[in-house]
């Protein structure tokens, strides 16, 4: 066994002997006690080195039960794009019709992050809103938004899913009160379910998911929007697709 990084040998190990077929689908794996005595390692490695393929999509854990090979999931690519001039860099699926769910809340004072993010005081009142993604009718996404109610206040698009330009998305609702976007911003990070986001997903809580922080700016970069989007990375894959000028 590598003296580096022990518990990466043992989940390459593991991953050959899966691939292999030594345990199917559905089979379950022998106990953590009787791996670390086989390899020589503390139980913490394989703890370790099983948890990562349990990230991977590999392994599940069952309580009381043990950990079993995990039944292949079909993972679906999503086209993040900037070709839909309606919706700015939203997630997309290719070859499957999308719909979603909405819930705006009103006066809603941003925390310390989003107020950095759009660039105002802590505690300056936004627009927050809840979607929730489906394609085929499951949950493929969530995403919570906040625009700065000094922006958009009094104005028809002060709620995104209501108005004349209901589910148009930012760059036509900005612009309808004059404010062009010119850049947007996009930070992925690998991250765990929480319980609230497994139980919208229809995952198990600790999953992988892919976070992505967006923030969208206005020609002269002050910020319009920004906005959390998570993905569970065991479904879907996230694509980045890009024109070029001239």
């Amino acid at each position: 066994m590598s003296r580096e990084a022990p518990y990466l040998t043992v989940a390459g190990v593991l991953r050959v002997r899966i691939g292999s077929g030594e345990w199917r689908v559905g089979g379950r794996l022998p106990s953590r006690a009787r791996l670390a005595e086989e390899y020589g390692v503390g139980r913490n490695v394989v703890q370790r080195a099983v948890d990562l393929l349990v990230a991977e999509g590999l392994l599940e854990g069952r309580a009381g039960s043990g950990t079993f090979v995990r039944v292949p999931r079909e993972r679906l690519r999503m086209v993040r794009s900037r070709r839909r001039e309606g919706s700015l860099a939203a997630l997309t699926e290719r070859g499957r019709a999308g719909a979603w769910d909405a819930h705006s809340e009103v006066r809603v004072p941003a925390p310390q992050d989003i107020a950095e993010r759009l660039a105002v005081s802590p505690g300056a009142l936004c627009v927050r809103t809840h979607y929730e993604f489906l394609a085929d009718g499951q949950p493929v996404q969530l995403s919570e938004s906040w625009e700065p109610l000094a922006l958009t206040g009094g104005t028809p698009i002060v709620l995104p899913e209501r108005g004349p330009l209901a589910g148009k998305g930012v760059v036509a609702r900005m612009r309808s009160i004059g404010v062009h976007v010119g850049t947007v911003v996009e930070l992925p990070r690998p991250a765990r379910a929480t319980r609230a986001q497994a139980n919208l997903l229809g995952i198990p809580v600790g999953d992988l998911v892919l976070r992505i922080e967006r923030t969208i700016h206005d020609t002269g970069g002050r910020p319009v929007e920004t906005a959390d989007i998570v993905v569970p990375d065991v479904r879907r894959e996230v694509v980045y697709e890009f024109a070029v000028e001239g």
